[in-house]
């Protein structure tokens, strides 16, 4: 076979990815707070960018000046961004009351240490209780035996155990512990609840517990099942990870919600929360400077004209965004109406397609627009993820399919009524599901009821 070299032209289409494409995808996926952050450290890095005063016009560039320098490279939007009456946005409303940041507190480790300087004295103490804190876990777990410690501190075990029964005596009860049951028998000591039978499950029967095999312990330590059932109670009140009552020692920030939902006479309103990011605008002075390019070199015009062509791009990306926000959120509000007005049991299926096909744009843009945001609703504070779920077809019209989200608060009306002495089995709950229109199967039922955290009927049942 001859092998031959050849030249040839071919036409080929592609969507290129450019910087200012991949800024506007990146933006529509950050939240209030992160957009914030974002838009502080541009303006700090590009000069043609200023922070607009609230209710101030004056000195703004409108989008016929900045056209004239841009060549046509902007459009009317700019010029309606900066002059009309914010419809849509919160950002000239009043303030939510939204506190962005709570206090730091100790992390567990801080308060730990905290403790040891105060109660234990003597280098060689601290040194071991120094080594003992490191070595706790965020569970409030020791994660290293006894001898690695007495190696390391260049001590014996009886001096490293001594000051461990002291750690284990700290706050929050349990810490120190080695394993789930050194850890519940810390906190019954603690309580001053050490009974013998409570010791007895913790120490022998903790798998019979979790499982609900009440009439095993019964048994096996000869008492009656309503008072195996008393102590497991008591037992399940126990923190199993006690080191999680403290931070990581990181800061904590609240929710801010992206998006508020506001009932006004009988019709439900959509507004943006702009409120935590300022508001841009071109600068005049700069602006100035471009139109007099005699008086400036060609790398100072090239810097100028690629700032201000950024500048305006995260105008439009910003404004875009906004819109873009507000599209999916009008579009989520109007389909569930029925649960901002009645709750949980009311909320339909929806998936990211129908909301893509009803505003027109792609699935991956509602995909990002709902990505890390929060809604303000009526019914409280929720991603706007949690408007999505999937649908179960209904027994009494094959048509209509009811909310996953909307069958697990009936199971869970369901359960809270039922008589603890008899609880009803997944079965049972098919069958009810049935006479209201709903048909599911048991599986289903079971995956549901574990994904509320309701235990089986065998854990249920009280005697």
């Amino acid at each position: 076979m001859k092998l031959t070299h050849d030249i040839y032209l071919e036409q080929q289409q592609k969507l290129l990815m450019t910087p200012e494409l991949r800024q506007a995808i990146a933006m529509l996926q950050m939240s209030t707070l992160e957009l914030g952050e974002y838009i502080q450290k541009e303006l700090e890095e590009n000069p043609f960018l200023e922070e607009r005063e609230e209710g101030s016009l004056e000195g703004e560039t409108t989008t016929k000046e900045t056209n004239e320098i841009e060549e046509n490279k902007t459009e009317d939007w700019l010029e309606s961004y900066y002059e009309r009456d914010n419809d849509l946005s919160v950002s000239d409303r009043e303030d939510k009351s939204f506190d962005n940041y709570i206090s730091k507190t100790p992390s567990l480790y801080e308060h730990l240490q905290f403790q040891l300087r105060m109660l234990v004295t003597g280098d060689l103490n601290l040194e071991i209780g120094n080594y003992i804190i490191g070595n706790i876990d965020a569970n409030g777990y020791l994660t290293v035996d006894l001898e690695e410690v007495a190696g390391a501190t260049g001590t014996d075990i009886d001096q490293v155990q001594a000051v461990l029964q002291t750690i284990q005596a700290f706050h929050p009860h349990g810490v120190g512990a080695r394993d789930l049951a050194e850890c519940l028998l810390i906190q019954l000591e603690h309580n001053g609840k050490e009974d013998p039978v409570a010791i007895a499950i913790i120490e022998e029967h903790l798998q019979d517990l979790a499982r609900g095999r009440l009439n095993k312990i019964a048994q096996d330590l000869d008492i009656s099942v309503q008072e195996a059932q008393e102590v497991c109670d008591f037992i399940r009140t126990l923190d199993p990870k006690p080191g999680l009552q403290y931070s990581s020692g990181d800061e904590i920030k609240y929710i801010v919600a992206d998006i508020i939902v506001e009932k006004v006479d009988g019709e439900y309103i959509v507004l943006v929360n702009d409120s935590n990011y300022p508001r841009l605008i071109i600068s005049r002075m700069y602006e100035n400077m471009l139109r007099r390019p005699e008086s400036l070199s060609p790398e100072v015009r090239k810097y100028l004209e690629d700032k201000m062509n950024s500048a305006v791009w995260l105008i439009k990306s910003i404004e875009q965004r906004r819109m873009t926000l507000y599209k999916v959120a009008r579009c989520i509000v109007d389909i569930q109406k029925d649960f901002l007005d009645n709750g949980i049991k009311y909320i339909k299926p929806l998936n990211l397609k129908q909301v893509a096909d009803i505003i027109e744009v792609h699935e991956s843009t509602v995909s990002r627009a709902t990505s890390n945001k929060y809604i303000q609703t009526p019914q409280g504070l929720f991603e706007l993820k949690f408007f999505f779920s999937s649908g179960v077809s209904s027994y009494a019209n094959s048509n209509e399919k009811v909310s996953s989200k909307s069958i697990k608060k009936q199971i869970q009306e369901i359960i809270e009524k039922e008589d603890n002495s008899n609880p009803w089995s997944d079965q049972q709950l098919v069958e009810m599901l049935k006479e209201n229109g709903i048909r599911i199967s048991r599986r289903t039922v079971a995956k549901y009821r574990q994904e509320l955290g309701i235990p089986s009927t065998v854990t249920r049942k009280r005697y």
